[in-house]
């Protein structure tokens, strides 16, 4: 664990890079099992370029890892019930272990009504209600695919979670909620005292000044500063947001929702933005597609 004046610094894509050989065995042994190589497939609504390069980085996974994908790219205007005989059909293709619907969606879709059509058995981004309620009683069918890659990336740099304080800024059905569940749970990257803050939190400053380990997961740029930090925290930041920014050569930068440069010199650990928690987010959908495919197997 590093120090103050020179903190660890919570690689995710070195990480990603390294479990990137284990998850490539794997899934050999379920291509040779199967007969084919096991299947992600992701639907892309719409031309939002964040979401683009996204779902490219994590077909751009598979193809390292030996795991088969595709994208099914559907028009910004498409009508909600289209959308869903989509999902129908993927539910029901046998070469299609997993699948993933990527967010956000046009306002005129129902986020709820996409998530619960898709098969729990195939939901690899574990936000089917089914596998949020096997989550929250500790059975999970998978990890939860940002909050499962934050876990993976604590055990690989040995940040311990038992008995500390934890404070997580954010409370979305995707990051904060799970987050939570996972780091209270027994076992491994668990055993941890949390404490969830929001919108409507009062007192905010002094919660996060009383974290151990800080989460954040708000989208809102630079928001953490140093005086939020208790020195020696470990620090995660989950944000990240294009800033236009016409010296950069896509005419944006990347931020995250930590003030890097400023609260980096206070903590004992942190993770970059970029090279943080993306690609350890893309490393816990790979291991739920080949738990998906292996689930599969048993059943033939």
């Amino acid at each position: 664990m590093g120090n103050s004046k020179n903190p660890v610094l919570l690689d995710g894509k070195k990480t990603s890079d390294q479990l990137k050989a284990s998850i490539q065995i794997k899934a050999q042994t379920l291509t040779s099992l199967l007969g084919r190589p096991p299947g992600l497939a992701a639907v892309l609504v719409g031309n939002d370029g964040a979401s683009a390069t996204y779902v490219a980085a994590k077909m751009k996974a598979c193809a390292a890892c030996g795991i088969h994908s595709f994208t099914v790219h559907l028009p910004e205007d498409i009508a909600e019930e289209e959308l869903l005989q989509e999902i129908e059909k993927l539910n029901h293709q046998e070469h299609v272990d997993g699948f993933i619907v990527q967010l956000p969606l046009p306002k005129h879709i129902s986020v709820e009504r996409v998530t619960e059509a898709i098969r729990p058995e195939k939901d690899v981004d574990c936000f089917h209600p089914d596998n949020v309620g096997r989550l929250t009683l500790g059975r999970p069918r998978f990890l939860p695919a940002t909050p499962g890659g934050i876990i993976t990336l604590f055990n690989h740099y040995h940040i311990e979670t038992e008995g500390r304080h934890v404070v997580v800024l954010g409370r979305s059905h995707i990051v904060g909620l799970p987050m939570t569940l996972l780091l209270a749970a027994p076992g491994a990257g668990g055993n941890a005292t949390v404490t969830v803050c929001h919108s409507r939190t009062q007192n905010l400053e002094h919660h996060m000044q009383q974290a151990d380990i800080l989460i954040a997961a708000i989208g809102k740029p630079a928001f953490v500063q140093a005086h939020h930090v208790k020195p020696g925290a470990v620090v995660v930041d989950v944000g990240i947001t294009r800033v236009p920014d016409n010296t950069a050569p896509r005419g944006y930068r990347l931020l995250g929702d930590v003030d890097f440069p400023k609260v980096a010199p206070k903590c004992s650990a942190i993770t970059p933005v970029p090279g943080g928690v993306g690609p350890m987010t893309i490393i816990t959908l790979l291991s739920n597609t080949l738990e998906a495919a292996s689930r599969n197997m048993n059943r033939l």
